[in-house]
């Protein structure tokens, strides 16, 4: 089983690795790519020293798998040329994620899609991920009518460059820009480029995303994305108006038995997730369940996780490992 890491220098494409190792997956050779600036570099793997190779070299040695994290127009350009060669590419970009050809995967929610034909498979988007984990399994027994979010998203999101800005703001130095305005003690109501309908391109992401990996388009979502000064994952503050009425016991039962969820929820004592309590897990966090009292069929849910993991990282690992226990690589 030969894995290829295509972008493994920079944050997800680290994250990647520690994943890989963490979980044990099991391949017999690691094959590192980035930039060419960063071949001939070793990167260190379960305690041995791998060196980065160049695109060319990657596809040369046929992987069976690899996890893209390097960019939408790397994407566009080299998934194609591994899929030639016979590897299966599980991509973090957006490049793919509407493509109707192209499978949008999580494994919790959709994997059973998924065939020995998908050559390119796409991650979607981190704060859509931790959302449709925990909205698959109240859809599945109440059908949900329309979602309105609103999100909390850490500056990890952005990359390098924009936890830099953050540290730099604190520590009072004056260094490169990752947003138009500071971070620190701000909050930026703007995730993305903003579009033609004045919503941002994230915000739109999570509408269509949701349709696509839920496999309904009846399901009517609108989103507001935020960028605030924090590390260790995202935050969404959801409102769920269901077709049909629920019981909050059983909701909350749901929601302990969903797989890769973790309920925190007991408000008596204060207890509620929080970005530290996600950083550098793969679960998504679920607390502040209550009912909408201003709705009818309505719940309120707080939504957590480490956005470099199960926002990223993890679901694309957690895909290669289906595949490799489903035999479609």
């Amino acid at each position: 089983m030969k894995v290829a890491v295509v972008g493994a220098t920079g944050l997800v494409g680290t994250v990647m690795l520690k994943v890989l190792e963490e979980r044990n997956f099991p391949l017999t050779e690691l094959i590192p790519v980035a930039s060419e600036k960063s071949v001939g570099k070793e990167i260190t793997f379960k305690g041995k020293k791998f060196p980065i190779v160049s695109m060319d070299t990657a596809i040369s040695m046929k992987p069976d798998i690899a996890l893209f994290s390097a960019g939408g127009n790397t994407s566009l350009e080299h998934a194609p040329r591994f899929k030639e060669a016979g590897t299966t590419v599980i991509d973090n970009s957006s490049a793919w994620r509407m493509d109707p050809a192209i499978k949008l995967i999580v494994p919790e929610v959709n994997a059973h899609e998924l065939s020995i034909d998908n050559k390119i498979i796409a991650n979607p988007n981190c704060s859509t991920i931790q959302m449709v984990v925990v909205l698959k399994p109240l859809h599945d027994r109440y059908k949900i009518k329309r979602v309105i979010v609103s999100t909390y998203q850490s500056v990890t999101g952005t990359g390098v460059k924009a936890v830099e800005q953050l540290m730099n703001e604190r520590k009072g130095i004056d260094g490169p820009k990752a947003y138009p305005y500071e971070i620190d003690l701000n909050v930026l109501p703007h995730i993305d480029v903003f579009t033609d309908n004045g919503y941002t391109k994230e915000e739109m992401k999570m509408v269509k995303e949701t349709n696509k990996i839920m496999s309904d388009d009846s399901i009517k979502v609108t989103a507001t994305t935020v960028r605030i000064p924090v590390m260790g994952g995202h935050s969404e503050s959801v409102n769920i108006e269901f077709e049909n009425d629920f019981d909050l016991a059983e909701v909350r039962s749901i929601l302990e038995k969903a797989p890769g969820v973790i309920v925190i929820d007991d408000v008596a004592n204060l207890k509620y997730p929080m970005p530290k309590d996600a950083h550098e897990k793969d679960e998504v966090f679920v607390g502040r369940i209550r009912r909408d009292e201003s709705a009818p069929k309505a719940l309120n849910l707080w939504i957590v996780a480490d956005n470099l993991r199960k926002g990223a990282a993890t679901n694309a690992v957690q895909i290669a490992e289906y595949l490799v226990q489903k035999e479609l690589v």
